[in-house]
């Protein structure tokens, strides 16, 4: 049973990759925008956000599924979006709306006092969040970021139900070949499995925690002491 779900882990850990990285890069676009209040595009991205947030992951995983050959279809690419295509770009989708609300609230929970003092210094909106503002934010962002990461492991269990043939999916016909004998036995080898992956997940976090926490401090310090 082990080797044959080995087998299938590499897809689960692409799928979790593509939408771990992809995800990011949107959450990172959707933050700026909603941060900065940029007429009709903030909005939009407020409802997009919202939709990521109100809508059951497996939902946005059919939407996905189901409406993006209609999109794809309209430029000739219908066969393009495969399950797989589909609940990267699900998956995708849902994780950046998610880790938006992590990401916003950690760049409003910088001080004022910050972003007055890299203005002063006559920085850039892009010099103010790569070298003040950013750091400290990254470490208010990581705990929720953590979280955000071990949701997204959980939801790749759920690409089966659109015919992705993850980890899950093959547990499920390993089971149905053996007439369901061992169903104990596959769950409890699937939920070691996902925890192993959410404990590594949880120690790279962690440890990223640490390092920011002494790098943030001795950055605002540096930008108080220059401010004054």
């Amino acid at each position: 049973m082990i080797p044959e779900l080995l087998s299938a882990l590499p897809l689960t850990l692409g799928i979790m990759f593509v939408a771990m990285i992809v995800g990011f890069f949107l959450a990172l676009i959707a933050t700026v925008f909603r941060v900065r209040r940029i007429p009709v595009i903030s909005q939009f991205v407020d409802l997009y956000v919202s939709y990521a947030r109100s809508v059951p992951v497996v939902l946005q995983l059919f939407v996905a599924f189901y409406g993006l050959p209609l999109v794809a279809e309209q430029f000739g690419f219908s066969d393009f979006v495969t399950a797989n295509i589909a609940a990267m770009i699900g998956l995708s989708l849902y994780h950046g709306g998610y880790l938006s609300e992590v990401m916003r609230p950690a760049f409003l929970a910088v001080e004022n006092g910050q972003h007055d003092a890299a203005d002063s210094m006559g920085y850039s909106f892009r010099q103010k969040m790569l070298r003040i503002v950013g750091p400290q934010a990254v470490h208010y962002a990581l705990p929720g970021y953590g979280n955000a990461i071990i949701y997204l492991i959980h939801n790749v269990a759920l690409v089966m139900y659109i015919g992705a043939a993850d980890v899950m999916a093959t547990a499920h016909l390993i089971m149905e070949r053996d007439y369901n004998q061992y169903q104990f036995g596959t769950y409890l080898v699937l939920a070691v499995l996902y925890s192993l992956l959410c404990g590594v997940a949880w120690l790279i976090i962690r440890f990223f925690e640490q390092r920011h926490a002494k790098y943030s401090s001795k950055t605002a310090a540096r930008v108080k002491f220059t401010s004054v």
